[in-house]
């Protein structure tokens, strides 16, 4: 369960450590993002018991994973056995969403509209984006009805954002950017946070799961640039090319108010609790503002080391606090820091040869600040380690 919940290896193998500890068992773990291997043996006897499973990769849950955390603290502080403890996991995996369809695909609008809103570009784009963003939501409750939308949902959202916006900026709004309010729409895909977890457990010489899981997230990354880049010559082909009208920027201000609804969104969407929403939203807070701040004196992705150290640190003294696992704030923080978005344009200019935002050396940039990002969160926990595994 805290697999399917979102927790990298490196942190499940050491609380599964801790746990085989309390049981009095001898263990050995190995966790990818396909595939888990229990070895559980006890002193004194020669024999092994065995198990390897077949999982998928499952979806963020914070508020689960917070309280399968709960209950494993009960169990080692003796206030409940492993039977009961047994019983409540399975009312924890069979608890549904505790945000409703419609505040979800509120959720979904929102993150779309703030990411635009974040890249500082119109009011055209916010809009359109947050609105494109609410009916891939509509395709996202398709794909849990139907395991062929399953299968091909991230090309299939992405062709239907780039066909949608290239029809808006024919007929309503020829002041939006098409490749950026498609890349705001399905924003929610991209794999950034994928990415640098994986380049995480790779740099704790997990090497299986790290190389897996950095390997899955490009093939995400292809397959929504695929269909951003069918869709828009679909588009293109049915409806023309408007003529570009330049609009107003946004205000240097409104980025604030974006990281905020950003996060508040990304709360619904990772099915936080509600106890723990607003150490999340100031995670994201702390990673814009000190990644800011520090870059107007140090260099870019220097300014990503810093912001990674203070978020890497802020999750550990809400480890240490409120005794959950640092993960449930610290997924808020390199959300806002990680380039997922990033890697996405540099494709873009690879493949086509062009920018839709203004970025130089973006591919030089993208790695550069993966590397901050895992160095930060490295340092982070040498400044103040956690309390505990997660």
């Amino acid at each position: 369960m805290l697999h399917k919940y979102g927790t990298p290896a490196y942190r499940l193998e050491a609380h599964l450590d801790e746990v085989a500890t309390y049981l009095g068992l001898k263990s050995s773990f190995v966790m990818s993002p396909t595939s888990m291997t229990f070895v559980i043996w006890t002193d004194g006897h020669e024999d092994e018991y065995t198990h390897v499973a077949r999982v998928d990769p499952g979806e963020h849950d914070l508020g689960a994973l917070s309280d399968t955390d709960a209950l494993v603290n009960s169990m080692l502080l003796d206030d409940l056995s492993v039977q009961e403890v047994d019983e409540q996991l399975d009312a924890i995996y069979n608890m549904p969403n505790p945000y409703n369809k419609v505040i979800t695909g509120i959720a979904f609008a929102t993150s779309g509209g703030a990411f635009a809103m974040l890249m500082g570009t119109s009011w055209h784009d916010v809009i359109w984006s947050a609105l494109l963003t609410f009916i891939v939501y509509l395709f996202v409750m398709w794909s849990a009805r139907s395991k062929r939308v399953a299968h091909m949902l991230e090309p299939l959202v992405a062709i239907v954002s780039a066909v949608l916006a290239c029809a808006i900026s024919i007929y309503i709004s020829p002041e939006i950017n098409i490749r950026l309010v498609v890349l705001s729409a399905i924003i929610v895909f991209i794999p950034g946070l994928a990415l640098a977890l994986g380049l995480a457990e790779l740099s704790a010489r997990h090497l299986v799961s790290g190389t897996a899981r950095v390997m899955d997230s490009l093939m995400l990354l292809f397959k929504l640039y695929f269909g951003a880049f069918i869709g828009i010559g679909i588009g293109l082909a049915m409806f023309g090319q408007a003529d570009f009208i330049q609009p107003e920027p946004l205000p240097k201000w409104t980025a604030w108010l974006a990281i905020f609804m950003l996060c508040s969104s990304l709360v619904v969407i990772f099915r936080t609790k509600f106890k723990h929403a607003g150490w999340s939203i100031a995670s994201g807070f702390i990673a814009y503002g000190t990644s800011i701040g520090s870059a107007m004196y140090l260099d870019y992705t220097l300014g990503t080391f810093v912001g990674a150290l203070s978020v890497g640190i802020f999750s550990n003294l809400f480890n240490r606090i409120v005794n959950a696992p640092a993960s449930i704030v610290a997924m808020q923080g390199l959300i806002v820091l990680v380039p997922g978005s990033k890697t996405y344009i540099g494709l873009n200019s690879l493949i086509e040869g062009q920018d839709f935002v203004h970025a130089e050396h973006i591919g030089q940039q993208t790695f550069l600040i993966f590397m901050s990002l895992v160095a930060g969160l490295i340092f982070a926990n040498v400044a103040l380690p956690p309390k505990k595994s997660l």
